[in-house]
């Protein structure tokens, strides 16, 4: 992860983005809903963009991911 400023502030932006959207798809797994198996695709593919990027570790997205199925598939 960088430490200019900007690249500070870039990396804060994208992991309250993940936050979010992890957060989306936990409660449409959760709740049954008929989009949820796209709304845990779309958080998988949030949280490896993000370890690509750095931003996260890649051990946090794989329990985070991990997490995910397990409620998808209850």
């Amino acid at each position: 992860m960088a430490n200019t400023r900007s690249a500070k502030k870039r990396n804060r932006a994208l992991r309250s983005a993940i936050r979010s959207t992890v957060k989306t798809a936990r409660t449409a797994a959760a709740g049954k809903t008929p989009k949820a198996a796209e709304e845990v695709h779309a958080a998988i593919r949030e949280l490896d963009r993000a370890v690509s990027r750095g931003v996260i570790h890649r051990n946090t997205a794989a329990r985070k991911k991990s997490s995910l199925a397990r409620s998808l598939a209850r």
